[in-house]
Order: C-alpha cells, then structure tokens, then sequence
C-alpha cells in the first residue's frame, strides 16, 4: 500500500502525496469534502492543491449526488497525445518558425476562429457525428443559448493559463505531438450556472462550505446539469481532436518531404464525472485534476513548460478508484510565482525550449509547479510509464 490513510469525517482520506506536504487549506478542503452525506469514498492524488471548494487532484466517489465544484469550472479538460514518424533528426535548429505555423493555425488565449472549423476538411474528422452533437445545443440551460455562435468558433482552439501545445521528444527521438485544453468559455459559463444552482437548493443549506453544494439524482436539477455536463464534456474532447487535427496539418505542411505518419491519438479527460461501480454500488466518481487510470487504459501526465511529461498505462487501482494524478499540480498560486520569478528566471527554466519568455507566462514557470519525477514516484502503484515526452515547442495562450 504506497497511499496514506487519514481520517476523515464519513470516509477516510486515502492519500497519495505526502500529507505534511499538503498545505493546509488544501487539508480542511479534504476533511469538508470527506463530511458530505452522500460520500462513498475519497482518494487524493500526488498532485494535490487548493481549489474552489474540492482540492485539484482529488477523486470524489458519491451515491446518489454529484457536486458540480468537484468538476471544476473547466468541464472537461484534458489532454491529447499523439506520436509521429518524425525524428529528432527532421526538426531544423531553429523551431520559431514552427511556433508561428502553430499560433496562426490554432487561436491561443481568449482567441476564436473567425469561422466555424468545418471538421470534414480535417484529416480523420468526420462531419456526420457532429450535426447530432450541435442539436443538442438548445437543450441546454437558457443561460447559455446566446454563446451558440461563440462555442462555435472556440472549437479547436487553445484558451490560456497552464493550456499548452507542444511538440515533444521521446526518449528514442521520436516526435510527438501533445496538447492540454479544455471546454472553453462554454464549459465555464455552464459550470457557473449550475454551482449557482447547487448552492440555492435547501439541502446545501447547512454544509460546511456552500461551495460544495450537491445535486441529488431524481430532482429535476441534477438531470439538467447531467445534460450540460455530458454536452460539455463531449464538447471538451471534440475541441481537443480538432485542434490535434490542425496541429497534424501544420506538421505534414511543414515536413512535407518527411511524409509524416500519425498513429492513433491519446486522449483523456481530468476535469469530469463518470458512472463507475464499486462494491457492488453505482457511484458518481468526479475526478478534479485526475485522470481515469483502469487496467491497460492510456493516459497523459504532464509536467510544466520546462520538464518532462509521460505517457502512461493505468494499473487499475481500485484504492484510488482507478484513478491518477492530471500532472504536477501547483506549489504555488499564480500571484506567488509572479512576486517570485522574473523573466529572467523563466528564461533560465525553459532553456532549449522554443517558448514565450516574458512576463505574461511567468506564472506558468516550471518552479511553479511540484517536481514532476517525485509526483510520477508517489504513484508507481497507479500507473506504469509508457514513454517519457521532453518539449522542444511549447505554445501557450
């Protein structure tokens, strides 16, 4: 057993990180979460950090309820991999030019294509599967129906904060192409409405703390945020493939004469639900900064603009309901690495890496985050490494 079991209010706090490691507004987080009436169970992953109302980097296992900030804002987010023929050897000295060719091809920031992508001219994107998905769109909360056009055009692009696109080397040279975003502006505004919600109805009333306010099954609430949230995270996984649709087009333009080969892409949410069975119960299983991580099934952890990334096969670890951690997780909020580093530092930390370098991105600098090794360490009885990915290009918003 590599987790720490603490005890908890209902359930106890399995733990994969280091508790005294954990700051403490994270831990009372842990412990409220750990109080709900509907808990079944509660695992925290080695990249644990203070969110809004749940940590990131936990794994909350309900019956009969869901709680909507136990998602997070951005429902559906995750990571995209893809591995090529491409080689060390076929990438020129100077990769500046490549980075332009990605930040002309794929917004970045609160960026939109000035059309709609028309996914059937994208190589491997059908067009058939995605009327259905756009007419469920007026079935969503009335909140959100004006943002029609908007979610539109922010359909493969990128977003900002820790969002990236990178391409990357393997330990055996070879290319890969790996991107993190999520369900845009969309997913957030759906996210607010429905915590918004959560928090009026009269069983939240007395929780701990009002940001986590529960849907319970069978209320009308609770089946319209399974809608919004169902339609989002599928929203989040179509972004991903056709901004990764667009990244490969980028690639095969620009290394024309290498014809580059595509193998089948990797793909995984970390801000999601999902209807999963243990002990012969039905659960919610909310994952906040986690990753499904069954027997067999590939995932991606990611490090920081500067440091290594893996991809990953999962060990079914039903301790931690089949679960791993999203990345490195934050050792410090954004404000704080701001008054830290400068640009100078950020310089230093993504040296060899063709990347923004100025003050813009600074919270995003690599000592910003927990060391990625040591995450990857605290969870050998999760998941088993695969291949390890080291940028060379990183784009962020």
């Amino acid at each position: 057993m590599s987790y720490t079991e603490l005890p908890g209010v209902r359930v106890p706090i399995r733990m994969w990180a280091d508790p005294a490691a954990v700051e403490q507004g994270a831990m009372q987080q842990l412990q409220n979460v750990s109080s709900l009436p509907w808990i079944k169970g509660l695992a925290v992953m080695p990249d644990v950090h203070y969110g809004k109302g749940a940590t990131v980097g936990s794994v909350i296992a309900m019956h009969g309820a869901v709680c909507p900030a136990a998602v997070g804002v951005d429902i559906g987010c995750g990571m995209s991999a893809v591995k090529t023929s491409l080689r060390a050897g076929d990438l020129p000295g100077d990769l500046s030019r490549l980075r332009s060719r990605i930040e002309q091809a794929i917004p970045v920031g609160r960026g939109l294509h000035a059309d709609p992508v028309d996914p059937g001219t994208l190589h491997g994107l059908g067009s058939a599967s995605w009327d259905g998905f756009w007419s469920r769109f007026d079935g969503l909360a009335e909140a959100v129906k004006f943002r029609a056009e908007r979610a539109a055009q922010q359909v493969g692009t990128l977003g900002s904060g820790n969002h990236f696109i990178e391409l990357c080397l393997d330990t055996s040279d070879a290319v890969w192409l790996m991107l993190h975003s999520g369900s845009r502006n969309i997913g957030k505004e759906l996210a607010d409405h429905h915590i918004g919600v959560a928090r009026g109805l009269s069983h939240n009333q007395n929780l701990v703390d009002r940001d986590l306010a529960v849907f319970m099954t069978g209320t009308p609430e609770m089946d319209a945020y399974r809608n919004d949230l169902f339609w989002a995270q599928e929203y989040a996984r179509r972004n991903r493939a056709v901004m990764m649709a667009l990244f490969q087009d980028v690639i095969g333009k620009e290394f024309k004469k290498a014809r580059p080969v595509f193998e089948p892409e990797i793909s995984c949410h970390h801000n999601y639900v999902a209807e999963e069975r243990y002990d012969g119960m039905d659960l919610l299983v909310t994952r906040k900064g986690a990753i499904r991580a069954g027997v067999g099934e590939h995932g991606i952890i990611p490090g920081s603009m500067g440091t290594e990334s893996f991809i990953v096969r999962g060990l079914g670890n039903a301790a931690s309901f089949n679960s791993a951690s999203h990345g490195a997780g934050r050792r410090m909020s954004r404000t704080a690495a701001k008054r830290a580093y400068s640009t100078r530092d950020l310089e230093e930390q993504t040296r060899g890496v063709e990347c923004r370098k100025d003050s813009g991105v600074v919270d995003e600098i690599p000592g910003a985050y927990k060391p990625i090794k040591k995450v990857m360490e605290q969870q050998r009885d999760l998941v088993e490494v695969v291949a390890k990915l080291k940028q060379v290009v990183c784009v962020k918003g």
